[in-house]
């Protein structure tokens, strides 16, 4: 397994792992992935990752900016997803600690991620690498028709702007 750089032919497979979240209800509230070029915008610059092995994407690591203001520079959301055949293996616990640690390099002083509570790997991926609970979003939207309940995740850097 090789934790790498996102490169741009990488994005059909990231948008195709994304909808693999997708279908199974408790990755997001999305209902559809967009098209790659469209989601290749939605994060920022550095760190994109993507874990590789046999020449196949496994899954990916992102950030995205929480805000445009610049008093928020320093803070990420976290979008972490494995390919259904790579799940329970290992890879999403690879991809987090390097995307922590790239994102320290990157100046990110503060990691958040928003969790379904049903989606206990996520939450336990998370703990196991530093996120502490931080809230709980009850009925924050609509998923199907259904209300969703959010568990709000932060990792503070202990080496970046302290």
């Amino acid at each position: 397994m090789t934790i790498r750089t996102v490169q741009p032919t990488d994005w059909p497979a990231i948008s195709a792992i994304y909808q693999q979240g997708i279908d199974t209800g408790n990755a997001t509230m999305e209902t559809a992935a967009p098209l790659p070029e469209k989601m290749a915008g939605n994060y920022l610059a550095a760190p994109q990752l993507v874990a590789e092995t046999d020449g196949q994407i496994a899954g990916y690591a992102l950030l995205s900016a929480v805000s445009g203001r610049c008093v928020y520079g320093g803070v990420a959301e976290v979008s972490i997803y494995i390919g259904a055949d790579f799940r329970g293996q290992g890879v999403g616990s690879l991809l987090l600690t390097e995307l922590i640690r790239q994102s320290e390099e990157n100046g990110i002083w503060t990691l958040q991620a928003g969790i379904f509570p049903e989606n206990k790997a996520s939450v336990a991926l998370h703990i196991a690498n530093g996120f502490r609970q931080v809230g709980y979003r009850e009925k924050l939207g609509k998923h199907h028709g259904i209300w969703r309940d959010i568990l709000l995740l932060e990792r503070r850097s202990s080496v970046v702007g302290f």
